[in-house]
């Protein structure tokens, strides 16, 4: 992992700077005329860390979020209510877009897709 260095003169930041025509990496300070070789040639790392089995979940309380757009065009197959939120995302292992439902009845909340 590559840290921060610092000039031996001013002790300013030392910048990564190419040296084109001996191809190698320095360090150079902005302020002074100091410059090092740097021993590695990594500036710098950035390594993500994430699941596999990540997917979308639906949130409880989705039906109360009032950037969601909402439909009266479908019925809850569970409590039969006209009102419905929806929304697209992605889903595990398909291609494209799903659009999902949230019925709005509080007491229901049935979920289901398109």
């Amino acid at each position: 992992m590559s840290t921060m260095k610092f000039c031996r003169e001013c002790n300013n930041i030392l910048y990564p700077k190419e040296d084109r025509e001996q191809k190698i990496l320095l360090y150079a300070c902005r302020n002074c005329d100091h410059q090092e070789v740097a021993d590695n040639n990594c500036v710098y790392r950035n390594v993500v860390h994430h699941s596999a089995g990540e997917f979308t979940q639906v949130l409880q309380d989705v039906t109360a979020d009032p950037t969601l757009p909402r439909t009266k065009a479908v019925k809850c197959a569970v409590c039969n209510h006209p009102e419905a939120v929806f929304f697209q995302a992605t889903t595990r292992g398909e291609e494209g877009m799903t659009l999902f439902f949230v019925c709005c009845n509080p007491s229901c909340g049935y979920r289901w897709r398109d």
